[in-house]
């Protein structure tokens, strides 16, 4: 797909980093924002995976990395749920300028928790799906077990997640406190997809319960069986971007745009991160070589 590097600048003057991620055949009929999962980033193949979904038909999308993670500028031990839903406000600002305002966000486990409560705030958008979101931001802090006390008596606490080390904050702690996803999911006022796996280990399905019976409709359920909290499996991700763009053409008015014309109607995208594959069209007929 066509895919490009773009930064832009939060509340805070920080620039983040980003990719846009449009169709090869024609113009997008309307753009979808993306928000990564609790201290990944815009590359995680789960990310790539659903964008490649959408883009296969007719979306553009903007993935981005949160402040002080992948290749945007801050510090992580510095941010909190908050910063996180005011970068995605500003990432909706940067697409009106620049290209079209989203009307669909999607969110992966924390930044499915923070994609609702930017919605709350984009008039632009009209679907919002998350995707093993927790029903409730502090729902995080379990993640944290291992350095709680220590972050309450002194502060901060380095907490290794996933292999890695991040510096966690009291302030981060007291910000997902003062947040409350049922309240907000109750007025949100938009179309909401709440996708989960009953296998999900890392945050329970029951917060798909308690996020879909705070909502009101129009809401819709889908499990995501067999899948593991990250999506690792290709198929799994592939699947849930698959989903996600069918459902939302119920919701998201898509205007008539005319195909890309080439001389043999055959186009491809070539890129680094893909490796020795390409992704092809011809006619109407997707392919990879």
């Amino acid at each position: 797909m066509n895919l490009s590097k773009i930064t832009f600048t939060n509340s805070k003057g920080q620039t983040l980093s980003g990719r846009i991620e449009l169709p090869v055949d024609q113009h997008p009929h309307n753009f979808a924002l993306f928000a990564h999962c609790f201290t990944c980033n815009k590359n995680l193949g789960a990310v790539r995976n659903i964008s490649k979904s959408l883009t296969s038909r007719g979306f553009g999308v903007l993935r981005f990395d949160f402040t002080g993670l992948g290749e945007s500028e801050g510090d992580f031990e510095n941010t909190n749920f908050s910063g996180n839903v005011n970068d995605l406000i500003a990432a909706s600002d940067f697409l009106a300028n620049e290209y079209i305002a989203p009307s669909l966000l999607i969110g992966h486990s924390l930044g499915g928790a923070a994609a609702i409560f930017a919605a709350s705030e984009l008039d632009s958008v009209k679907a919002v799906a998350t995707i093993g979101a927790p029903s409730n931001p502090v729902h995080v802090q379990h993640l944290l077990k291992s350095g709680i006390e220590e972050i309450e008596t002194l502060g901060k606490a380095t907490i290794n997640l996933s292999g890695r080390d991040f510096t966690i904050k009291k302030q981060f702690l007291d910000d997902l406190k003062n947040k409350s996803l049922p309240d907000v999911a109750k007025g949100l006022g938009k179309a909401l997809l709440i996708m989960h796996s009953p296998q999900d280990t890392t945050v329970h399905i029951h917060n798909a319960e308690e996020i879909y019976f705070a909502a009101k409709h129009p809401k819709s359920f889908v499990t995501l069986d067999g899948a593991d909290h990250l999506l690792m499996q290709k198929e799994d991700s592939l699947y849930t971007g698959k989903v996600i763009s069918e459902w939302s053409s119920r919701y998201i008015k898509k205007p008539e745009s005319p195909a890309l014309k080439s001389t043999h109607q055959v186009v491809a995208s070539l890129r680094n991160t893909d490796g020795l594959t390409t992704q092809m069209k011809a006619g109407t007929h997707y392919m990879v070589a």
